[in-house]
């Protein structure tokens, strides 16, 4: 496999990649993850049975994926032949230079995703730009390489159409959550109860309308309180808004907390919350539904894939805080729908969303690769 970020630190993407590694291998299939490493030699290590090489890596934009590309190949050529298979993951890996098959997951699409990056200093600047105007470009190039092309969603899929992709002849490959880890627990009567928001802090999060409609909640439920778990470029702009307003108390920022906490973290939530203007099929999304969480989303690619509204959860339209604050309020009120819609949710998981299920789907793909 080949994915820009691995072991996972902080995007979907690594974690997706280490998952379906895990179950591969306690299939019995052996498992290479080739990644980003510095601008030193190629570095080597084994995580959890995962044979991990780190190619050099020099980040100087809009470059940087060209000359990665360039250091990936020269380390599949001196490994030999030892694969069946390369499995990548977009975005944003190079082209790569075999004969053997090649397939492709897209977990979001630069030319949709780039519109909604934010411009902080002069890294995110190059990093927009490049988004905007190289990444498709490398994209497209590792798109027809493939022979086969997967998408974590049906939104994702349609959004390929704009590569020249037929989005009808990609498959759907789901986003999971391990469900024996993420899961609910039975006796939240006695804990503190909050709002939860999970994730990267950019500007497709959507977070600033979350801001908005705390403020709107709080002047109906004074002590409510929202939780806040991750970090990003607008950590402190949020923080400052928050200030402003005088919610310091009852708007939480926690930053990045270990994998443990963030666990315990959703199980004692009493309602998740993702206020996004755009998502391919968001991770946190599926672990809260994993924890029996009642889910609070907008109406947006992946999210709508998976959330039928009144049912497994509620989908508000995006930018509409005030909509958002009246569910929330809703479901604060309201425990028999927070039961009602946080069992529908952890049922729907089971059922479609575990890595079981994904990674058998996944080995019935590569086999039939393989044949062919």
């Amino acid at each position: 496999m080949i994915a820009r970020e691995f072991p996972p630190v902080s995007g979907g993407i690594g974690y997706y990649v280490y998952n379906l590694s895990k179950g591969l291998i306690k299939k019995g299939h052996k498992v290479t993850v080739i990644t980003r490493g510095s601008t030193g030699r190629v570095e080597k290590e084994v995580v959890d049975g995962i044979d991990i090489f780190k190619a050099t890596f020099f980040p100087i934009y809009p470059f940087h994926i060209s000359l990665h590309g360039f250091f990936v190949n020269s380390l599949l050529k001196s490994l030999g032949p030892e694969f069946s298979l390369f499995h990548l993951h977009s975005p944003i890996t190079p082209p790569i230079k075999t004969t053997l098959p090649i397939i492709t997951t897209v977990h979001t699409a630069m030319r949709i995703d780039s519109k909604y990056h934010e411009v902080v200093d002069p890294y995110s600047l190059a990093e927009k730009i490049q988004s905007m105007y190289f990444s498709p470009f490398v994209e497209s190039q590792v798109l027809r390489l493939s022979d086969m092309v997967t998408a974590v969603s049906p939104s994702v899929a349609n959004e390929l159409n704009g590569y020249g992709v037929d989005s009808s002849q990609v498959s759907v490959m789901w986003n999971g959550v391990d469900e024996k880890v993420f899961f609910p627990i039975k006796n939240k009567e006695n804990l503190e109860k909050y709002v939860l928001y999970t994730g990267v802090l950019r500007a497709r999060k959507g977070l600033f309308d979350l801001i908005k409609c705390a403020i709107l909640v709080n002047n109906i439920i004074p002590d409510i309180k929202f939780v806040i778990c991750g970090t990003g470029p607008l950590l402190q702009k949020l923080k400052e808004q928050v200030r402003s307003v005088g919610l310091e108390e009852k708007v939480i920022f926690l930053g990045r907390v270990d994998r443990k906490k963030l666990i315990q973290i959703y199980q004692n939530a009493t309602i998740h919350v993702l206020p996004s203007i755009y998502e391919g099929l968001p991770t946190v999304l599926l672990e809260a539904m994993a924890c029996g969480l009642p889910v609070v989303a907008t109406n947006i690619g992946g999210n709508r894939d998976i959330i039928c509204s009144n049912v497994n959860g509620l989908l508000v339209p995006p930018e509409s805080p005030k909509e958002m604050a009246q569910m929330i309020t809703k479901l604060w009120t309201d425990e028999s729908l927070r039961k009602r819609l946080g069992g529908n949710a952890r049922e729907t998981i089971l059922k479609k969303y575990t890595w079981d299920i994904i990674v058998n789907d996944f080995v019935n793909v590569y086999e039939s690769l393989l044949q062919k």
